[in-house]
């Protein structure tokens, strides 16, 4: 149960900003024990790279959103500029664009958001975008989920 409730969690969480996936899994790892933890990050990850998949299935034209169409559109002036400048860089070097999606989904800088938006925008190859999306967010859930034994380990070793 922890686990479908993960899955969905985490595909919930990508599409509203303002939920927290990781605020989710550390209670739930909390209470769940290190039974599942890694069904749990996993699950989590997937939940989380099919709701990130609708931000870049928008980007690319897929789906028919109006408002995010209107905040890709090619804005003006100088940072129209820098705009297509990275488009261009992601287009041209799909390899960059990778890695910058591998780091914004490990350490959310930049927004994962933003960056699923960037990728169908490049037309970033849709495996190439669930490859990365997923292991990166797996190893961030792993790290979160494992986080309350790691902390309850290291305060047993200062006696006090």
């Amino acid at each position: 149960m922890e686990v479908l409730t993960a899955l969905a969690a985490g595909a919930v969480a990508a599409l509203v900003p303002l939920l927290n996936i990781e605020l989710y899994l550390l209670g739930a790892a909390v209470v769940v024990g290190d039974a599942g933890l890694v069904a749990m990050a996993a699950a989590a990850a997937v939940g989380q790279t099919a709701g990130k998949l609708a931000y870049y299935g928008a980007a690319r034209g897929a789906l028919d959103v109006g408002w995010l169409k209107r905040r890709t559109e090619r804005p003006k002036g100088r940072w129209g500029e820098r705009l297509e400048g990275w488009r261009r860089k992601g287009e041209e070097r799909p390899w960059w664009a990778a890695g910058l999606l591998g780091l914004s989904s490990l350490v959310s800088v930049p927004p994962l958001m933003v960056v699923c938006v960037f990728a169908g925008t490049v037309r970033m190859r849709v495996d190439v975008f669930c490859a990365v999306t997923a292991s990166t967010r797996f190893a961030r859930f792993l790290l979160v989920v494992y986080a309350p034994g790691a902390l309850s380990w290291a305060h047993s070793l200062w006696p006090g």
